[in-house]
């Protein structure tokens, strides 16, 4: 089983395509909104929308992350109560997120023996001390358009993780943004500059396929 966290300020639906390879493969994926955070969530008092505005603060972003590991911690403990929860115990589960998703990722797994390997996309890992006693095996994934390029290499450092670069792409390449934006683009709806700054001007079949493989074939190997 796998659990998918998005980035900030990102609905949990942007991570669909990805999701979608994954469970082609026979694996259960589940993907979490993060209420407040996420653009809108429908809860069973009414729909709660974002309440970012703009880019976040250090101390907002911090405040998102923690929320995020707990909000993570809670899906996992739902999970454990399904049927399924006794395959689940012996396979164990998996974490994956892109950008703020990420880096809630990785600290959920820093101290949950329940998930046994996690990807960050893109995820900033420098809000608390360096993980390095994270046992789990990680996947530590970037674009080389990114303009956060710096300081993600800089909070991964000293990680041992299986680092991938994602070539002609930037940062929501991992979403469905990778397909949509370029067909904007191509309709006149989006201009070259933002979709460069949005994912990249690579071909978006090959960036998808690389995502795809690369994510896939990781959890392949560490959860068989």
């Amino acid at each position: 089983m796998l659990v998918y966290s998005p980035g900030g300020g990102d609905s949990r639906t942007l991570g669909t395509t990805l999701a979608e390879d994954l469970a082609s493969h026979g694996r259960v994926v589940v993907l979490a909104d993060h209420p407040g955070d996420a653009s809108q969530v429908e809860l069973p008092t009414g729909l709660r929308p974002t309440v970012l505005l703009g880019p976040p603060d250090p101390a907002t972003f911090r405040t998102m992350v923690d929320t995020r590991i707990a909000d993570l911690r809670l899906v996992l403990d739902r999970l454990g109560d399904l049927p399924v929860a006794s395959a689940m115990d012996s396979r164990r589960i998996g974490l994956y997120g892109h950008s703020a998703g990420g880096t809630a990722a990785v600290y959920t797994a820093r101290d949950d023996r329940r998930v046994g390997a996690v990807a960050n996309l893109e995820g900033y890992l420098d809000l608390y001390p360096t993980p390095a006693r994270l046992d789990q095996p990680l996947l530590l994934f970037r674009t080389d358009g990114f303009d956060g390029a710096a300081r993600i290499e800089s909070s991964w450092a000293g990680l041992p993780g299986h680092r991938r670069l994602l070539r002609g792409a930037n940062h929501w390449a991992f979403t469905d943004y990778g397909s949509l934006v370029p067909r904007l683009r191509t309709s006149g709806l989006v201009t070259a500059p933002a979709r460069t700054a949005l994912v990249g001007t690579g071909d978006p079949a090959v960036t998808l396929a690389e995502v795809r493989r690369r994510v896939g074939s990781f959890f392949a190997r560490q959860l068989p």
